[in-house]
């Protein structure tokens, strides 16, 4: 694989900022999550105890929502799943249970979720977000162009259907237009970590590496920087043959034999 090919893979797999845990390079990505048991329905329910009534779910209270929401994904998903068979026209369930099921890695289902949510409210800013999420998520990039232009339409000042809709179109290989939807990104939002990191990793798959570390210098210089972003920057700088700043970033983030691997890697994709 030529180097501007291998750097646009990395940059596919590093630019979706969409809860997915950072990497090290050289690392295997975590064993997904056992998907949770479907919630209970109440078919289900009067199958496995015919002789009493289901119980019908009630509707959480806000404080037990917002409780809900530092879960982890896998007591999220079963929490928003039993709100939505409480009441399954509830756009909020809808679109947290979304972003749960996309969490565990459960695309196809995350997709449908948001679908249920926009049949009622077609322009249901968040739920169009999240549909663009799921698709991107799988690599379905095409899937996302549509949500996140018509979420685009509905809000036009919100950058996050700016910076989803860019990255839709690089995964559907439409890079001219990706830019566009970058520099309007960039625009709504010039100091976001996330759209200025999205836009650094397009840049750098496209060869502008120049670009691409001034974007992660300062998305790293953000309060809200993660080990991601910090990791993204010393990439870009070692494939300039920066490799003194690069060894430096990984040495103070990483422990030694990760650092030492990324720089392994960094060096020996700088000769060839």
């Amino acid at each position: 694989m030529c180097r501007k090919r291998a750097l646009a893979a990395t940059a596919q797999m590093l630019a979706l900022l969409l809860a997915s845990p950072a990497l090290a390079w050289g690392g295997k990505p975590a064993t997904p999550a056992p998907a949770p048991a479907a919630a209970p329905t109440k078919a289900s329910a009067t199958a496995q105890a015919p002789d009493q009534a289901p119980a019908t779910p009630k509707k959480a209270s806000p404080e037990i929502r917002a409780q809900a929401d530092r879960m982890e994904p896998l007591a999220r998903a079963a929490f928003w799943a039993s709100q939505v068979d409480a009441d399954p026209k509830d756009p909020e369930a809808g679109v947290k249970l979304s972003s749960a099921l996309r969490a565990l890695g459960r695309y196809p289902e995350a997709g449908a979720a948001s679908e249920a949510v926009l049949v009622q409210q077609p322009k249901n800013v968040d739920a169009l977000l999240e549909k663009a999420r799921a698709a991107i998520a799988s690599g379905q990039g095409f899937y996302a162009i549509a949500p996140s232009r018509t979420a685009l339409d509905v809000a036009p000042k919100d950058w996050r259907a700016a910076t989803l809709l860019a990255v839709g179109l690089d995964q559907a290989q439409r890079p001219i237009d990706a830019m566009e939807a970058h520099r309007k990104a960039l625009q709504l939002a010039p100091d976001n970590t996330s759209v200025l990191t999205n836009a650094a990793l397009f840049y750098a798959a496209q060869g502008d590496k120049a670009q691409a570390e001034t974007l992660l210098r300062k998305a790293a210089a953000q309060p809200d920087a993660t080990l991601q972003v910090r990791q993204n920057l010393a990439l870009v700088l070692g494939l300039q043959g920066k490799l003194v700043e690069a060894e430096q970033i990984e040495r103070e983030n990483l422990p030694p034999q990760i650092a030492q691997a990324n720089l392994d890697y960094l060096k020996a994709t700088g000769t060839r």
